[in-house]
């Protein structure tokens, strides 16, 4: 009889915190979303071949901006890139705060210019800025250096050997592109490393923020210490910005006249007060790794390019590349 009546409690206390839960009056105005359960919130309703695949489905049901529980607390999600734009540059101090992510936070226990909040995040980040500047970030300097790194690179592909079938030369066909120094003359390349950036999206839902405090967001009210995710696949797949989004096209980042063009929805280093510190020096190492290449070697693959599948793979919260074969063919004097 004890244990009967036990069972029957906490059945009872599982709908009182089902209704409690299933009301948004709790935490606030919050967006629309699915109605969750008990402590697991909607992670059962999630897809199992991925998160995005599902916030794909609930975005078409509940629009671009809702609410997921995944867990007991409520996560917003952005979905788009206007929305997104609104959240972290329009509201850039609201929407500042770095959410947790409990693996990493494991280790790092909120420090480090990533997953810091308040004034720590604000010395460390100004500190990090500093720091780059010295050892030398948008110098010439830097660009030695990693020049060099790729020299590396090289020797180890020379060292490689693999049998190939079809040799395929990429973006630049048989002959060796310009100087590195000489960038005015390679948007092309330009190109293709954007769209390499956009097409890959190896971490489609970004990074979580926290709202800092107590914010109005398009008729929703918002909570301070509320998680929010900035969903930035939404945006480099946004097909507002970018024709046939899932095909792979670089000239889409050019114009008539064949220059490099500017495309708001092309934040792969997201926006705001929490955009990457590193993307300046990422975006060279890019481009100096990716023509370094090219000078020294043609691309060959043994699969026909229309056969590959360059599609990346869900893997929980992140995307990975596919596995497929590549050969690198020294050119003449490379």
């Amino acid at each position: 009889m004890e244990l009967s009546m036990l069972l029957l409690l906490v059945l009872l206390m599982g709908l009182l915190l089902l209704l409690v839960r299933g009301h948004p009056k709790a935490y606030g105005r919050l967006p629309p979303g699915p109605r969750p359960l008990p402590f697991l919130g909607n992670l059962l309703q999630m897809d199992r071949r991925g998160l995005l695949k599902s916030f794909i489905k609930l975005q078409e049901k509940y629009g671009d901006v809702f609410t997921v529980y995944l867990g007991p607390r409520p996560t917003i999600m952005l979905w788009g890139t206007e929305v997104i734009r609104e959240a972290l540059v329009d509201q850039a101090e609201a929407f500042s705060g770095r959410g947790k992510i409990a693996v990493i936070d494991q280790v790092f226990q909120g420090y480090g210019v990533v997953f810091a909040n308040g004034e720590r995040w604000k010395t460390l980040r100004r500190f990090s800025l500093a720091t780059m500047k010295n050892f030398g970030m948008g110098k010439r300097s830097v660009e030695e250096r990693i020049q060099e790194e790729a020299q590396f690179l090289m020797e180890e592909l020379r060292n490689t050997k693999e049998r190939v079938h079809k040799e395929i030369d990429l973006v630049i066909g048989s002959q060796r592109p310009p100087a590195l120094d000489d960038r005015t003359k390679m948007p092309y390349t330009d190109a293709v490393i954007h769209e390499i950036q956009r097409f890959s999206d190896l971490l489609p839902l970004g990074v979580p923020h926290v709202v800092t405090n107590d914010t109005h967001f398009r008729g929703y009210i918002i909570p301070k210490g509320t998680e929010v995710y900035p969903i930035l696949s939404s945006a480099l797949h946004d097909p507002r910005y970018f024709e046939k989004p899932d095909a792979f096209n670089p000239d889409r980042f050019l114009d008539a006249s064949g220059a490099l063009k500017k495309n708001e929805a092309f934040i792969p280093f997201s926006t705001g007060k929490r955009t990457c510190l590193g993307e300046g020096i990422a975006r060279t190492e890019l481009f100096l790794f990716f023509t370094t290449i090219l000078q020294n070697f043609s691309v060959a693959s043994p699969a026909a390019p229309e056969d590959i599948d360059l599609t990346p793979r869900e893997s929980g919260v992140g995307r990975i590349p596919p596995i497929y074969q590549i050969s690198f063919l020294p050119r003449r004097g490379g």
